[in-house]
């Protein structure tokens, strides 16, 4: 009995504290002003910086770092000139736009909405969370694929369930970007970030070759793990607490799930053929050794491959043709002019969404160019190695400081650019492998992606969230969000001491040590 009361105390303390993060978080002004307030924040501070000299040496050019003023002439005068293509090349965006208007198209004819009703008959109900944290983590191998389709298609599969929608959206966030270095389908991501572990490696042993793959098997476990942890959270901690979250949005654009008709289900079937032929005839054309679907080195699966850089016209492909399959056969689409109707509607919802890439655009692209989230970077690196930690203890503090810097800078290669040359010199001096620096890294880069409203994506699961619950707000989300974060924070970085105390391999020609 004593232990159900103290049980019942310690959740309503966390209750309290989250609702207390909400309601601060939530009092912030909207993000597209947060992001213009920060942006003219870093110019300042680039003119106070740019003052300095530091004997920091930047990894990328093997010269000092420099913090460049973004308050002169010249640099405002480039701000102005650049901004339209700022804006427009801002990766996110694109990525954004270009994928709903096919998903419009599949939605707004009713092709989502019956294959849903079909899955929702053959899921049980106990494994729908797992189910959807699963999917979100195998979403990765298409690069930015989840969130544009897993996060809120998990918050339409919940409230069809019966269950708070807002639930389903933060298990698919927590798996697509939480969840971020768990995979157990290899994807680009790995020879990317290989390429930088192996030139930081070459500073100290010029021989030295490290394995794409040399992470895959603790990364497919990490699924598991982070699959296991996010369910928990989310059944157990995050559902209970949206209990009193009523869900005021607009939900009449949501697809209702009556029984699916026979005309329905024959025209889903036709509409899937079509997707699973046009599936068919991407790896016919991929498949071969010589096809121009790959890359120079014959890869797939690398981010130069133009199968990997086609994945966004891919999706818009594979959404749009079948759902226009699906329209005109059932009758929801009567004329061609019905079908671009459904990519208007589509391109109205992400309204808002613009608007706030727009001033999140500017920020990200004066963080880079005033240099300072490099020094911020460097500079937590050099303390870290001056400490002089034990082993263990300095991969604990290269995955806090990891878990730390990804707050500001979002992009996971450009953060392993700067602090790969720095951490795996200096653990492999205290004979821990390139393999093991590149796992711990893996773990902090994940860890803290869902709670950052600097993540170019953040935004745009507000929005998700918004469509049901009206007064959304950043401190909303990061409240529903943030125990995921602390969860995956400590239970990954325990899971992968433990992986290295049982001497588990970590992947392909991967070690845990390093002889010098």
């Amino acid at each position: 009995m004593q232990q159900q009361v103290d049980s019942g105390q310690s959740k309503g303390a966390v209750t309290r504290i989250l609702n207390s993060i909400e309601t601060v978080g939530n009092k912030l002004p909207d993000p597209a002003v947060i992001f213009l307030g920060a942006m003219l924040i870093i110019w300042v501070l680039s003119a106070v910086f740019s003052q300095f000299q530091f004997d920091t040496i930047d990894p990328r050019t093997g010269e000092a770092l420099v913090v460049h003023n973004l308050m002169t002439g010249d640099a405002f005068a480039n701000f102005l000139s650049s901004m339209v293509t700022t804006f427009t090349g801002f990766a996110p965006l694109g990525v954004v736009l270009v994928a709903m208007l096919g998903v419009g198209v599949a939605e707004h004819s009713g092709f989502i909405n019956t294959g849903l009703k079909l899955m929702l008959k053959v899921t049980p109900a106990k494994l729908l969370t797992p189910s959807i944290i699963l999917i979100a983590i195998v979403s990765h191998t298409a690069t930015d694929a989840g969130y544009v389709l897993v996060i809120p298609l998990a918050g339409v599969i919940f409230y069809a369930m019966g269950r708070h929608p807002l639930a389903g959206i933060a298990a698919a966030f927590a798996g697509v970007s939480g969840g971020f270095g768990a995979n157990f389908v290899p994807s680009g991501l790995d020879p990317l970030l290989q390429s930088f572990t192996q030139s930081a490696a070459q500073i100290i042993d010029p021989e030295i070759a490290v394995n794409p793959l040399n992470n895959w098997f603790f990364t497919s476990a990490s699924s598991l793990f982070i699959v296991l942890l996010g369910w928990y959270i989310t059944d157990k901690i995050i559902e209970p607490r949206l209990q009193n979250t009523q869900v005021d949005g607009d939900t009449s654009s949501l697809p209702s799930f009556d029984e699916v008709t026979a005309k329905e289900k024959r025209s889903f079937l036709l509409a899937s053929g079509v997707m699973i032929a046009g599936l068919a005839l991407l790896y016919l054309a991929s498949a071969p050794a010589d096809s121009p679907m790959r890359a120079a080195n014959g890869d797939l699966t690398d981010f130069k491959a133009p199968l990997m850089q086609s994945i966004v016209p891919l999706i818009f492909l594979l959404f749009w043709i079948p759902g226009a399959v699906y329209g005109f056969t059932v009758g929801t689409f009567k004329a061609t002019k019905d079908m671009i109707d459904a990519m208007s509607k589509s391109m109205g919802s992400m309204a808002y969404y613009i608007v706030m890439a727009f001033f999140c655009a500017l920020f990200i692209a004066a963080f880079g160019k005033s240099n300072l989230g490099a020094l911020l970077a460097i500079e937590g690196a050099e303390v870290l190695k001056a400490m002089a930690l034990p082993s263990g203890i300095t991969i604990v503090g290269i995955i806090l400081l990891t878990a730390f810097v990804n707050l500001f800078v979002g992009s996971s290669s450009a953060k392993w650019a700067l602090l790969g040359p720095i951490f795996v010199p200096m653990l492999m001096q205290l004979n821990i492998s390139p393999d093991l620096t590149q796992a711990a890294y893996r773990v902090g880069d994940s860890s803290s992606n869902i709670i950052t409203p600097l993540m170019p994506y953040f935004p745009l699961v507000v929005v998700y969230c918004q469509k049901y619950v009206k007064n959304t707000g950043i401190g909303t989300l990061i409240a529903m969000m943030l125990p995921y974060s602390i969860a995956f924070l400590i239970g990954w970085t325990l899971f992968l001491l433990a992986y290295w105390g049982l001497g588990i391999p970590l992947g392909l020609q991967a070690s845990y040590s390093y002889g010098l």
